[in-house]
């Protein structure tokens, strides 16, 4: 007889990163876990301590994706730093990782450590910001002006509602875009 087979812990991180970004952390509970996953607690228990455990793992896995995975992504593809300033905006803020991110962005208003870790992601994610406008923009001044206006535009784009007149969004974007690496 085969030994039962375990869900992989990898996949109740995924499952929980999912509960967060459609529900927030009050959504990522045990039980609706593993009946999503169509298995029983005990599995959880097997890889986590707790649900505090899950959350830790969470957001080092969101972590991970949105820092280190998404800077090594864009270094890798190469390009110029106008180039991967645009690779690593869609990479950082892409279909999977947004939802995530603006959840941690919520949760943070509520919680210390999270927004601990939040500041942590986000200066990482500057400082990837200033070292490739610093490439073509001599002042430094402009560079972190820069960095700036650019990270508020991938996070603020989300949470604004304005119409454009007869421009599109994306046309107004891509604008805005074009200013900031000009």
């Amino acid at each position: 007889m085969a030994a039962p087979t375990r869900t992989p812990r990898s996949t109740w991180i995924e499952a929980g990163l999912r509960a967060l970004a459609t529900g927030g952390p009050d959504a990522v509970r045990v039980e609706p876990l593993a009946k999503e996953l169509g298995v029983t607690r005990g599995g959880f228990y097997w890889h986590f301590k707790d649900r505090g455990a899950l959350l830790e793992e969470m957001l080092d896995t969101w972590e991970r994706m949105s820092t280190d995975e998404a800077i090594e992504r864009v270094e890798t593809e190469g390009g110029d730093a106008r180039d991967k300033v645009r690779r690593a905006g869609a990479l950082t803020f892409s279909d999977t990782l947004l939802p995530i991110d603006l959840a941690v962005r919520d949760w943070a208003r509520r919680d210390p450590a999270v927004a601990e870790r939040l500041r942590r992601v986000d200066n990482r994610r500057m400082d990837y910001a200033r070292s490739l406008f610093s490439t073509f923009c001599g002042d430094q001044d402009d560079v972190e002006a820069r960095s700036l206006l650019a990270f508020s535009l991938a996070v603020g784009k989300h949470f604004l509602a304005a119409d454009h007149g007869t421009r599109s969004r994306a046309d107004v974007l891509d604008t805005a875009t074009r200013l900031l690496l000009a």
